[in-house]
């Protein structure tokens, strides 16, 4: 099987691997389509983000979706044929976190694609895929594309479960990448009255209106234009922070209401805050960190068609023009989700 290997910066390569044989309650998926995410346009771009470097060549991939290839002993409820989106997150089940319905913290987490660890945890862009029937989640009714954004969404209702009600609420989002207008989306699916938005390109801010933004800015032309919304100590009850660029946050904290709250997804190095802005007007602030019992249900939102995540879907490319399909991923004036496709 052909597998997507990053070795370096900008060394992507197309390789051959064996095909691997599913264990005791695993399946053998084949891949369909698969979503580029930030981390993997960090590997691609840079070897690394922060801290976390490429020091073995480790296949990239997250994001995906497929058909069951075949089934390992002992597995039951899934069928061959069946098309399955595949959760990236194999917590180890026994740690404390785990334990106490922490998944997403699990002390021995097993992410696809990922060079925290060494050796590296290889990832899911791959031709075929063995994963543990737990990760996988039926996908009948929605294409293999939507199948795939099961991933980024279960990220976004993970931090709106963080956030609260959103009913009748005033949201503020700030930075329209994947997961910005994903909470878009969210934010809309949960009854928010008012939902603005916020990023430096008009290109990411006209999806984030099609989609069901009321309002947006582009703070890159107008840095000011949240100024408005500090008028009687504040407008948004919410704020989903998803660039994870410091400014971002510091420039919309005068626009929330007092005890208001922040749910910071971006991750984008350390920040300075105006923690006694945020101490008078009383804010909360909650990290929000990847997902776990969200995938399923982020899978239903979409089956039930409560979100339509297509819009978000701006390229598509077959997978042996990996190189092509990062470069264009890496230009957020031209698109937004780029997939690349194993098979049909």
């Amino acid at each position: 099987m052909k597998t997507i290997t990053a070795h370096a910066a900008k060394d992507l390569r197309i390789e051959d691997h064996d095909r691997p044989s599913p264990g005791k309650g695993e399946v053998l998926v084949r891949m369909e389509r698969g979503g580029i995410c930030g981390s993997d346009l960090h590997y691609y771009s840079h070897g690394g983000f922060g801290t976390v470097r490429l020091k073995e060549p480790m296949i990239l991939g997250h994001e995906v979706a497929g058909r069951i290839e075949a089934l390992g002993e002992g597995t039951e409820g899934l069928t061959v044929g069946q098309r399955v989106a595949v959760s990236p997150s194999r917590p180890c089940g026994t740690c404390e976190y785990c334990q106490n319905s922490q998944q997403n913290h699990c002390m021995n987490m097993r992410f696809y694609g990922s060079a925290m660890p060494f050796p590296h945890i290889q990832g899911a862009f791959r031709e075929y895929l063995v994963a543990g029937a737990s990760q996988c989640v039926l996908a009948d009714g929605i294409t293999a594309g939507e199948a795939a954004m099961a991933e980024p969404l279960s990220v976004v209702l993970h931090a709106a479960n963080q956030a609260g009600s959103l009913a009748g609420k005033r949201v503020l989002v700030t930075g329209c990448g994947p997961i910005g207008l994903l909470a878009v989306l969210v934010a809309r699916a949960y009854g928010a009255m008012e939902i603005a938005a916020t990023d430096v390109t008009d290109f990411t801010l006209q999806k984030a209106h099609d989609i069901g933004a009321d309002t947006t800015f582009n703070v890159a032309t107008s840095p000011d234009a949240l100024v408005p919304y500090a008028e009687n100590k504040g407008s948004f009850d919410v704020l989903f922070e998803c660039s994870g660029v410091e400014v971002a946050l510091t420039g919309a904290i005068p626009a929330i209401r007092p005890g208001g709250m922040i749910v910071q997804l971006g991750l984008g190095g350390d920040m300075t805050l105006p923690v006694q802005a945020m101490t008078a007007k009383e804010l909360s602030l909650r990290g929000s960190f990847r997902f776990h019992h969200e995938f399923a249900k982020a899978v239903q939102f979409m089956q039930s068609k409560r979100i339509d995540v297509m819009p978000l879907i701006t390229q598509t490319f077959p997978f042996t023009e990996a190189v092509h399909a990062f470069e264009v991923a890496s230009d957020r004036t031209t698109s937004v989700k780029v997939h690349l496709e194993f098979s049909d």
